[in-house]
């Protein structure tokens, strides 16, 4: 194509539009942003081309591009419904709720009785951790529908709230009308333990058909070896499981030199020099407020049971994952990558006012903290920030969930995330990952001191009460039976471990790795693991589920 402006009729653009929308739904994403290009170029004030741009933006996961677009067509049309249910959407994955909310409020103010906006809309309130509003848009979305498309999102926020029979209800509708969607056998997989291989066997025929692409290989892999797990058939558990790591390895963007060179930065930059000489004028007192609580940690470690201990008293809400302490300092560093904060953003960081970090932080999770006195914001990660928290927010609560590493990092490698956790579908980059954290956190440890307390999973799991209490205590909270009684609760659980919490506390996942050991030889040997050791230290061996 030539420098020069296409010129292109009114029934040019009809074409390609249909073109770019039939591309988009085929995955040719290249062929749906050219498309859009060449529309844009001729008529920048194409809406449908711009709302397709958002469209492809977030299916791309390019939050910016989305936004952008999707602001394009509410200044074109401020009447435009979708386009303000998405606008939505984005602000909530970059962390904006307070943008997301007034987006969303927008969209229900103008109304619809699209099922597909009233799908979106329901997600909105998912990620907003809302699960009952999202059931309810869900379900105007499934009602306003001649088929059961709408019931695979009926079914996520029905796991969430709790309510297995309805979820299984409606994935099997779901599965009925769309046998070939990957996605709902993966979520029936994981909805309670299975006791035969029907399912088994029709994953099996559909991952035959299905199996050269990477998302249906890995969806259903991962499905298939939950439900091999629960049949007592380890060795075709771990084939599925590895099958299914490795087509989704081939789909997310790890860069393992770059985690490396961060990790060995960190300790060089937030150094016991910079932890004890933070100026006032470099807001070195920190924010004031006692509110927040962070659980951090590797995924698949326990945050969530040790979440559900603390939400379980009257005085602490849970938030959930929240992006928001990054988000702070990306935001206050000028950083716009996505994902975690990297080296760029951390190096700069550095020299951040730290009152105005906590406070920010503070101000941008109003929104999802509830009205008790606390908030625990259990969002993993945050690790990397520990002593950013600590000097930013020095009356703010860090609890540290540890575990066996070869369980820590098997729990992950048998787990299909959702876009995070890159380093997790590869046994030795998921071990190399796990050493850099456990040196990482040695040298946090000692800069923090009693600032962060320790917390052993398989101490939580064999002595509840006991560290519940001693949790409680660390908080400075009065204690409640409640605390033990965590199972009890009924607030929705938006994790992968959503359907776990809701039992009470067991010791059946310590050790698990061993059924696996003969396949586990690579991650062992990166963790440099001594199997016979373990296997003579107490907790480790011959574990009873209670």
């Amino acid at each position: 194509m030539t420098g020069k402006t296409p010129t292109l009729s009114r029934s040019d653009i009809g074409r390609l539009l249909n073109r770019g929308y039939s591309a988009f739904r085929q995955g040719a994403y290249n062929e749906t942003a050219a498309v859009c290009k060449t529309i844009l170029q001729a008529y920048p004030k194409t809406k449908e081309a711009h709302f397709l741009m958002g469209l492809l933006g977030l299916e791309k996961r390019q939050f910016g591009i989305a936004r952008d677009a999707f602001k394009n067509v509410v200044v074109l049309d401020e009447t435009h419904t979708p386009a303000w249910a998405q606008l939505a959407r984005v602000f909530v994955n970059l962390g904006q709720y307070s943008n997301a909310n007034k987006a969303l409020d927008r969209a229900i103010k103008l109304g619809t009785d699209d099922p597909l906006v009233e799908d979106v809309i329901g997600t909105v309130y998912s990620l907003l951790g809302d699960q009952t509003k999202a059931l309810e848009w869900y379900d105007r979305a499934n009602a306003h529908s001649p088929t059961s498309m709408f019931e695979l999102s009926r079914a996520k926020s029905l796991t969430f709230l709790g309510r297995i029979q309805e979820a299984r209800t409606a994935l099997t509708r779901f599965l009925e009308a769309y046998p070939d969607v990957s996605q709902g056998h993966w979520m029936l997989a994981r909805l309670e333990k299975v006791t035969d291989d029907t399912h088994v066997a029709e994953m099996e025929e559909l991952l035959k058909k299905l199996g050269n692409n990477d998302h249906h290989q890995a969806m259903l892999s991962y499905a298939l070896g939950k439900e091999y797990e629960d049949l007592s058939q380890p060795d075709k558990a771990f084939e599925a499981y590895s099958r299914g790591a490795a087509a989704r390895r081939r789909e997310v963007p790890y860069n393992e030199q770059s985690e490396d060179a961060l990790y060995k930065s960190l300790p060089q930059l937030y150094s016991r020099d910079w932890y004890d000489n933070q100026t006032e004028e470099e807001g070195g007192q920190g924010f004031d407020d006692r509110s927040p609580i962070f659980i951090i940690g590797q995924p698949r470690t326990g945050t969530t049971l040790v979440e559900r201990i603390i939400t379980a008293h009257s005085e602490v809400h849970s938030a959930g994952e929240l992006q928001q302490f990054g988000m702070a300092i990306k935001r206050m560093t000028g950083i716009t990558t996505p994902g975690p904060v990297g080296l760029e953003g951390m190096t700069s960081a550095v020299s951040l006012n730290l009152e105005t970090l906590g406070k920010l932080y503070i101000e941008t999770s109003q929104m999802m903290r509830g009205q008790e006195p606390h908030f625990v914001d259990k969002m993993p990660i945050n690790y990397l920030y520990a002593p950013l928290i600590a000097k930013s927010l020095p009356n703010a609560k860090i609890i540290h969930i540890t575990r066996d590493p070869a369980d820590s990092c098997f729990a992950s490698f048998k787990q299909l995330f959702a876009d995070a956790y890159f380093h997790s579908y590869d046994q030795e980059e998921m071990a190399r990952h796990h050493l850099r954290y456990r040196e990482l956190m040695k040298h946090w440890r000692a800069l923090l001191g009693d600032r962060m307390l320790e917390v052993s999973y398989e101490d939580v799991v064999s002595d509840l009460e006991g560290q519940a209490r001693r949790i409680i205590n660390y908080l400075d909270l009065d204690w409640q039976d409640a605390c033990a009684k965590f199972h009890k609760q009924t607030g929705a659980v938006t994790t992968a471990s959503a359907v776990q919490v809701r039992e009470k506390a067991h010791t059946r996942s310590v050790g698990l790795w061993r059924q696996y050991q003969e396949h586990l030889g690579p991650m062992l040997r990166a963790l440099k693991y001594n199997v016979e050791e373990k296997e003579q230290q107490s907790g480790y061996k011959n574990q009873k589920s209670e």
